[in-house]
């Protein structure tokens, strides 16, 4: 079984797919890992990457490269990426989403070392613009919009349930636990 999990940043994609590959006993993927290292690779933090990625197309070229390679593997998995649901067609699709305040909030809270936000307003204004910056890429690049709810197999809202709460509703909707 594949399992795409999607959602804008700050929704808990990777944290939650991490958790249920491990409860499965599957191998978990994050199109978000590969582009931190692509950042770090060109020696920029992963908000300039992401604002470099608007007009650089190659970028984007080789992000879907090589989900498009993943989608050929035999093996089962849980990948976050915001557009898994598109590259993976075949896989099961969940959405996560969450209210923009609360998004900020976890980032703020995350301390991740490529996105530093002192205030509560930079990391909204930082997320606000991420998701936008996304959308116009992905309608360009796929005329898709990776927030269209209808694409999906699964909506979960995260905005104020636990880590243990989510993980717990994406595992009792999957259709085929036989992984």
């Amino acid at each position: 079984m594949k399992i795409t999990i999607s959602g804008i940043v700050g929704s808990g994609k990777s944290t939650i797919a991490h958790r249920v590959a491990d409860e499965l006993g599957l191998e978990y993927l994050s199109i978000g890992a590969i582009q931190r290292k692509m950042a770090e690779e060109k020696g920029v933090s992963f908000d300039e990457f992401s604002n470099y990625a608007k007009i650089d197309k190659s970028i984007d070229l080789e992000l879907d490269r090589r989900q498009r390679e993943m989608n050929g593997r035999d093996s089962d998995f849980v990948m976050d990426s915001r557009l898994g649901f598109y590259f993976i067609p075949d896989s099961y699709k969940i959405y996560l989403k969450v209210d923009f305040d609360e998004a900020a909030r976890r980032i703020l809270g995350a301390n991740r070392k490529d996105q530093k936000y002192d205030t509560f307003g930079e990391a909204l204004r930082g997320s606000l613009e991420r998701v936008d910056s996304e959308n116009v890429r992905y309608k360009n690049a796929y005329n898709i919009d990776m927030t269209d709810e209808s694409q999906f197999d699964k909506v979960i809202d995260t905005t104020h349930k636990t880590i243990k709460e989510v993980v717990e509703e994406v595992l009792e909707s999957i259709p085929d636990k036989s992984c």
